[in-house]
């Protein structure tokens, strides 16, 4: 399982796998980052293609096309199943941290 070889994500891989939903090529992937985190998060060509190559070899992403010389990735299914359970845990670090904060709020 996916989970085993990715125990936990990092914010740019978390954000990169999101933005793969959809099929989308690496400018757009980056540029989308950028706006969805107000800047917070940055991912860097170099840091973006060392994960797509990596992702890919791990059947996490796949390519689905080209389009002037772009290439357009998407979740494969073992990619979608990560992101879930990375979004679950995510969610339940968040409900922790309420609880024990006594902010019981869906921040």
């Amino acid at each position: 399982m996916a989970r085993k070889q990715l125990q936990n994500l990092t914010e740019p891989m978390y954000y990169i796998l999101l933005n793969l939903i959809k099929p989308i090529h690496g400018y757009g992937i980056m540029k989308n980052i950028k706006e969805m985190t107000e800047g917070r998060v940055k991912v860097g060509a170099g840091t973006l293609y060392s994960l797509l190559s990596r992702f890919e070899k791990e059947d996490i992403v796949m390519k689905v096309s080209t389009e002037e010389s772009k290439k357009i990735y998407e979740l494969t299914d073992k990619g979608r199943d990560l992101l879930r359970q990375e979004h679950i845990r995510l969610k339940q670090l968040v409900a922790d941290g309420n609880l024990m904060l006594g902010d019981d709020k869906n921040e």
